[in-house]
């Protein structure tokens, strides 16, 4: 009867510990999943600052896609600063929006004037060209050495640079400083966070062919269809 009494107390021990393990991978799963929610709800915001800009919701309207990076690192200051993480949605045939894709960021190469501190940036994309660099998924840029022009938004507004390949807006005043084209380097597809959000392996070729979705990010989409609408 003890061996049977210790053979059920190893037995109960042992399916807690597994019970215990289970819950531990649990947790360290929904972990990327809670980040990426939270990104797409943060993203959100952004795209009312965009909306409220009569030149941006132009730009949108003809856009092929965004990059939307609700904060770019704050202690980030000078040139080749790194510390973003943003989502990209790219504009369907119809004008509605896919669902994201998720990114990490490294360095704007020009810019960030000293002093300035970071926050929300979206960069639009507004050809074929510009969108095709994303479905490289890991290691590109958007600057000139990647054959793209990007646009700094201010400078843009002032009337004292054309619309390029990429148009960098910020939601911080002088983050971009007085540079007219800035470029934007070390992009890669979070695919992680990506597989995570969607629950199976994606890449980005498959989320911009709108195959997928997440109702938690319908709200960022249809902000964006908001905000890519001109009223007449």
């Amino acid at each position: 009867m003890a061996l049977a009494i210790c053979g059920a107390t190893v037995a109960q021990a042992a399916g807690q510990a597994d019970q215990s393990n289970q819950s531990s991978q649990a947790d360290t799963s929904s972990k990327p999943a809670q980040s990426a929610t939270r990104r797409v709800s943060d993203a959100l915001a952004v795209v009312r600052q965009l909306e409220a800009e009569p030149r941006m919701k132009q730009l949108l309207q003809q856009a092929k896609g965004v990059l939307i990076v609700p904060s770019y690192g704050r202690a980030a200051l000078g040139v080749g600063a790194h510390g973003g993480a943003g989502l990209l949605l790219l504009k369907r045939t119809d004008g509605s929006w896919s669902g994201p894709a998720f990114y990490d960021l490294g360095g704007l190469t020009v810019g960030l004037q000293v002093g300035a501190e970071g926050g929300a940036i979206a960069m639009v994309l507004n050809n074929d060209k510009a969108v095709a660099e994303f479905m490289k998924k890991n290691n590109f840029a958007l600057s000139a050495e990647a054959g793209l022009t990007v646009v700094n938004w201010s400078k843009l507004a002032q009337g004292t640079a054309g619309t390029g390949d990429v148009v960098a807006w910020s939601g911080t005043k002088g983050l971009f400083g007085d540079a007219v084209a800035i470029g934007l380097n070390d992009i890669r597809f979070n695919q992680n966070l990506t597989n995570a959000y969607y629950g199976r392996t994606l890449s980005p070729k498959d989320i911009a062919a709108g195959t997928v979705s997440n109702p938690q990010a319908q709200p960022l989409q249809q902000a964006l269809g908001e905000a890519s609408t001109i009223t007449k």
